[in-house]
């Protein structure tokens, strides 16, 4: 491979444009590749690369975890990459009984809401106070 950087954040896949692979660039996620014959070039492994860090964002580590999980010896620091994943999904954990509690208050107030033909419906009651 042999891409330019549009060409490269394409193959990064969605949402990813040149600007973003500009900004991984300055927090030292993705290297700056010299510029060979005035425009720089990427390559199969800058993709690899840039498409992980997209994978693990959707996976909701941080970019230092991020920095950290592409400084790990691939192989080598497993105990240390699975100590990342499980403090991830700890964090989602929390973030999704969070997300049920919320969703169950809603639900009992769209419940109350419809049960009364006349009043306050208690969805915009809960907000007053």
């Amino acid at each position: 491979m042999n891409l330019s950087i549009k060409q490269f954040a394409e193959a990064g896949g969605v949402g990813v444009g040149v600007e973003t692979v500009r900004f991984y660039q300055r927090k030292g996620l993705l290297d700056t590749p010299g510029k060979g014959d005035g425009i720089r070039r990427y390559g199969d492994v800058d993709v690899r690369r840039l498409r992980f860090i997209r994978m693990a964002q959707r996976a909701g580590f941080t970019l230092v975890e991020i920095r950290e999980l592409l400084a790990l010896d691939s192989g080598q620091d497993r105990r240390r990459a699975r100590e990342l994943a499980q403090a991830r999904i700890a964090r989602l954990n929390e973030q999704i009984a969070e997300m049920e509690r919320a969703r169950d208050y809603l639900q009992k107030l769209a419940r109350q809401c419809t049960a009364k033909a006349s009043g306050p419906c208690p969805i915009l009651a809960s907000f007053d106070g």
